[in-house]
């Protein structure tokens, strides 16, 4: 066993991009965030996730700049631990490694959600309990991850295409049906959708915390920055293209659910109070063939994220314990492949068993599916935080000769970001209410971790003084360092 991540094959730009689509899950945010969304501000929707859209690129920025100079399985372990010291480092990891594994759980869960939903469109029922579901998807996670890196990504860019490709269809039809007056319902293009439209601005300020979850976990391709060829060029540009194309995608899909429901008041309350709302508008306006199609999509869009999640929980468990927090194990890869096969089983098995654990307690898997996703974006924003004031501090440092005036952005992204994190804590209805202090307590325990442990905070200032090259000057196509 190697304690190097080497892949046969380095990855290619789109190859490390997938791994970033596939964790946000496209098709499954279409299919489930705009409703809430239009609960909240009727037809600004579109106009909502314009906003949104600003907001994760104010985030995204941070993270196109750093990984210009560093490169390092930990994600924001090794950039916050490069810019602001080991131990700011470790508490930034310690919470995306929260978020990875919430998601791992979520994923596998929303899984047997649309497994479900697509077996009652077909005319059945599964018949088992659905952490049964999450257990057959966790195998197919195992088995595409524990392949080389090439394998997981090709695997989701096709398994997310299928997905993009589908909602596409699906929009430009509902566009062009609306445009052309053909529309089943008598529903028009309708432009003002992206004005406030008897919304007010705090609504519309409130509702684009629903868009900025959809984006959650652009991030994931910096994990992959030892096994990419010509990392400082394709991961920056792997995340600024995960952001926008998806950016762009979002809001036109957005754009034909919002008039493809109609924009009056009976359009918001079909849009708002649907459970599906993609396979609802294909059913309507291409027929149910389509709608099994869309149906079919979201349970492959759920394994596609499972797939990220648990490759991307397995990459940061890898960089932490190679420097020396954990089992030294879990710093292990197979020769053959260059994936950290241990570090994947036991983020499999801990998000397998949270799913059991939550089926034999009598918590249905939409429930199970929603709770974690939530905890894991609380995690993520302090993740995110951590990240730009790593930003904010190599921008005074003035190492990587970055303009001194765009040092605003990444101010501004913690702004939002504490924002976003206090509409996910203010006014939540119980068991809602907890998460913050959960999340909390998972980060607070890392930063105690940390503090507790001076020799750890050593440990992991030596090795990322020995990886990463503070300075941005070295090759940058260098090999990983090694353990």
């Amino acid at each position: 066993m190697s304690e190097e991540l080497r892949p046969p094959r380095k990855l290619r730009l789109w190859e490390a991009l997938a791994l970033s689509v596939g964790l946000m899950g496209p098709t499954l945010a279409m299919a489930l965030n705009g409703a809430g969304v239009s609960a909240t501000v009727g037809k600004a929707v579109p106009l909502v996730f314009v906003l949104g859209l600003l907001g994760v690129a104010l985030v995204a920025y941070g993270f196109v700049r750093l990984t210009r100079h560093f490169n390092h399985a930990g994600s924001v372990y090794a950039l916050a631990g490069v810019t602001l010291g080991p131990r700011a480092g470790f508490f930034g990891g310690f919470a995306l490694l929260g978020t990875y594994i919430f998601f791992s759980v979520c994923t596998l869960a929303a899984t047997a959600v649309f497994a479900e939903a697509f077996a009652a469109a077909l005319g059945f029922s599964l018949g088992v309990p659905w952490f049964v579901v999450a257990v057959v998807a966790a195998a197919g996670v195992w088995v595409v991850n524990s392949r080389e890196s090439r394998v997981t990504a090709r695997t989701l860019l096709v398994v997310e295409g299928v997905g993009i490709l589908g909602m596409l269809v699906l929009s430009l039809v509902v566009v062009a049906r609306t445009g052309a007056g053909s529309a089943p319902g008598g529903q028009t293009l309708d432009l003002s959708v992206f004005g406030l439209g008897g919304t007010t601005v705090s609504a519309v300020m409130t509702a684009t915390v629903f868009a900025f979850l959809s984006w959650a976990g652009f991030e994931a391709c910096a994990s992959l920055g030892e096994e990419t060829a010509d990392p400082r060029r394709n991961v920056p540009r792997a995340l600024a293209g995960s952001v926008l194309l998806t950016g762009g995608l979002y809001v036109l899909v957005m754009f034909a659910q919002t008039v493809g429901f109609g924009t009056d008041a009976e359009g918001v309350a079909a849009f708002s109070g649907s459970e599906s709302s993609l396979s609802a508008l294909a059913q309507a306006y291409i027929g149910t063939w389509f709608s099994l199609v869309i149906a079919f999509t979201a349970v492959a869009s759920a394994f596609a994220a499972s797939i990220s999640s648990a490759a991307a929980a397995s990459r940061l468990m890898f960089a932490l314990a190679r420097d020396g927090f954990g089992p030294r194990a879990l710093a292990r890869t197979d020769r053959r492949t260059g994936t950290p096969t241990v570090a994947l089983v036991t983020a499999l098995v801990l998000a397998v068993a949270g799913d059991v654990v939550l089926d034999l307690t009598g918590i249905s898997a939409f429930d199970g599916y929603y709770w974690f996703a939530t905890l894991g974006v609380l995690c993520l924003l302090v993740a995110y935080a951590v990240a730009a004031a790593g930003v904010i501090a190599f921008i005074v440092s003035g190492r990587g000769r970055i303009p001194r005036h765009e040092i605003v952005i990444p101010v501004l992204a913690i702004a939002y970001l504490c924002f976003v994190f206090y509409n996910q804590s203010v006014g939540q209805a119980s068991p809602l209410s907890y998460f913050p202090w959960i999340a909390g307590a998972w980060c607070l325990a890392g930063l105690v971790a940390v503090l507790a442990a001076p020799a750890l905070a050593r440990r992991i200032g030596e090795r990322l003084t020995a990886e990463l090259d503070p300075a941005g000057e070295a090759d940058p196509v260098r090999e990983p360092a090694q353990a």
